[in-house]
């Protein structure tokens, strides 16, 4: 369907395994390159502005080898509630600390999204709403020791057991959640 992107060498700018899986959703050829870059940003940002400031960080960090043709796909998620922004936990104690927090909560997904060229950039971000039932002490340690929690934002995958038993509701993008929001990318690269 995106035969615009032909003339494109496509590479995707994640080590996350969710992102490649939600990319290849949209069956074109990609390359996976990881970004080496510190995720830091200026403290004068608004929390919305987080995510789609860190995407264009990881798409510039390919500026200075980018061959024409190449086409970088970069992003970033993080979770932002009572006005506080939450990335990956540092380890299984802050997980849980994080999923405390949400806990009964409702939060929001933001996902920043930069389409990286020799000429040209173009950045978007995605908001999902998401409520979290009340989880229990045992509940949130059961799935920080049994599931992967430490390379998420907020330190829940929506797709494991933690998303069937805490989410009551989602306003917006499931796939935004897990880190991709698929169907704007679609959209965007469609007219690139």
């Amino acid at each position: 369907m995106l035969d615009n992107l032909n003339k494109y060498h496509i590479i995707l700018a994640s080590k996350s395994p969710r992102r490649r899986e939600l990319l290849a959703q949209l069956c074109i050829p990609f390359e996976v390159r990881e970004a080496d870059v510190k995720e830091v940003y200026p403290d004068t940002l608004e929390v919305h502005e987080i995510a789609p400031f860190l995407s264009q960080l990881k798409g510039d960090a390919f500026r200075k080898e980018m061959h024409p043709g190449d086409l970088v796909i970069s992003a970033d998620t993080l979770v932002i509630c009572d006005g506080e922004a939450i990335g990956k936990p540092r380890d299984k104690e802050d997980a849980k600390r994080m999923l405390s927090f949400l806990s009964g909560k409702v939060h929001e997904v933001v996902s920043g999204v930069s389409i990286t060229t020799a000429e040209r950039r173009e950045t978007f971000s995605v908001t999902t709403r998401v409520k979290f039932g009340s989880l229990s002490p045992e509940e949130i340690d059961w799935y920080v020791e049994r599931f992967s929690p430490l390379d998420k934002a907020g330190a829940y995958g929506i797709q494991e057991w933690i998303g069937a038993v805490a989410v009551e509701f989602i306003e917006g993008s499931f796939y935004n959640v897990m880190g991709l929001p698929v169907h704007q990318l679609y959209k965007v690269l469609k007219r690139f």
